[in-house]
């Protein structure tokens, strides 16, 4: 292993930044960046390449990067956030590319988490002579990889909850529908977040309450859309909802019981739906089994954002990795519905399972951002 420099962590924290541009798009992949760095003649260094991964079955980011620089990765170095892979898929390894380029120093932010591969790629890169350095900003870094970390490790994907709450402490009022709590930095924020994931999930309660579109509706961004999940037991989804009426542009997955009504499967799947059955029970789909059903099918970045009783199922199972709190700058008053079902949201926050690391302002509305302890 090769020392560290202050060089170093100013370039990965550069190759984060672009890695983070990729989250949501390339499930069930890391979304991983890799830059190739060299010094010109005055020996002031500059990166001759910029790679990040592709959709699956293309290039991964060691490969675009090295495409990019051309002749000039030859006996320079590669800062990439993600060890890389030592194995064929539908790609050759990227430790072997990055071999035959001749690059002669690898700086890796952190090691695959999957432990029948970890290291694999950095012992390769070694036997050829080529000098390697991990773990730079690994602290911040493997928080990008907890999704495809957790995936690989226990079957689930990582789960973002998100909660807006009124003044008082209510998320809507009995008999109004969908009740505006946030204000619109609020809102394009949200939007924000869902580019980033895979997939939006949602109850059936929410769904037919509130009929929302789950879309991204920031200028530029409306093809980062994730897929919509909605836990729907009974497969009571309306075909004239927003949701089934625009499945064809962007992806809706239902998860229902096993015991669904045929008919209501068939119409929704006939619509365009993709139906998940799965097991259930009269209370409903446990949240494990949810996690479990998008996992296998290569989702690994999931952002909840209702209603109450799915959200407390989440939390209650302890399958919370994040937690956004919004309070908007508004009162519901009389008739106000609870943030959460047989829980206190107040407790959740103050409680042991999460920390606090962010807070501050949306324009008029306070957030509140948690992590769970240890992640």
């Amino acid at each position: 292993m090769s020392s560290l420099t202050e060089i170093d962590q100013r370039y990965m924290a550069a190759a984060e930044r672009l890695a983070r541009r990729g989250l949501g798009r390339v499930w069930p992949n890391p979304s991983v960046a890799a830059l190739i760095v060299r010094d010109d003649a005055g020996g002031q260094s500059y990166i001759a390449g910029r790679g990040v991964t592709s959709r699956p079955g293309m290039a991964h980011a060691e490969v675009n990067a090295l495409t990019q620089a051309g002749e000039a990765a030859r006996g320079a170095t590669c800062y990439v956030t993600l060890e890389p892979c030592s194995h064929f898929g539908r790609t050759p390894p990227c430790a072997n590319a990055l071999m035959n380029a001749g690059v002669k120093r690898v700086v890796i932010g952190m090691l695959d988490p999957n432990p029948r591969v970890s290291g694999r790629g950095v012992r390769m890169l070694e036997a050829a002579g080529v000098e390697v350095v991990v773990g730079v900003r690994e602290n911040t870094i493997r928080h990008l990889y907890t999704g495809f970390s957790l995936r690989q490790l226990k079957h689930r994907p990582e789960v973002f909850l998100k909660i807006a709450v009124s003044r008082d402490g209510y998320i809507g009022r009995k008999g109004c529908g969908q009740v505006r709590i946030s204000g619109d930095l609020s809102m394009r924020k949200v939007h924000g977040f869902r580019a980033a994931y895979d997939a939006i999930l949602v109850g059936s309660g929410t769904a037919l309450a509130d009929d929302p579109q789950l879309t991204c509706r920031l200028p530029g961004l409306s093809g980062r859309s994730p897929v919509r999940v909605v836990v729907d037991r009974c497969a009571r989804l309306p075909l004239d909802s927003k949701l089934v009426r625009t499945c064809v542009d962007v992806a809706v997955w239902l998860l229902c019981g096993n015991d669904a009504p045929v008919e209501r499967i068939e119409a929704l799947g006939a619509a365009g739906v993709n139906i998940i059955r799965v097991p259930a029970t009269e209370s409903g789909i446990a949240p494990s089994v949810i996690l479990s059903a998008l996992a296998t099918r290569g989702i690994t970045r999931v952002m909840v954002e209702g209603g109450a009783r799915l959200a407390s199922s989440f939390l209650s199972a302890e399958l919370v990795d994040d937690l956004c709190v919004v309070t908007g700058d508004i009162e519901i008053g009389a008739g106000g519905i609870s943030a959460l079902h047989g829980l206190e949201l107040a407790n959740v926050m103050s409680g042991p399972t999460f920390e606090r690391v962010g807070a501050g302002l949306f324009g008029p509305d306070r957030y509140i951002y948690l992590r769970r302890r240890g992640a």
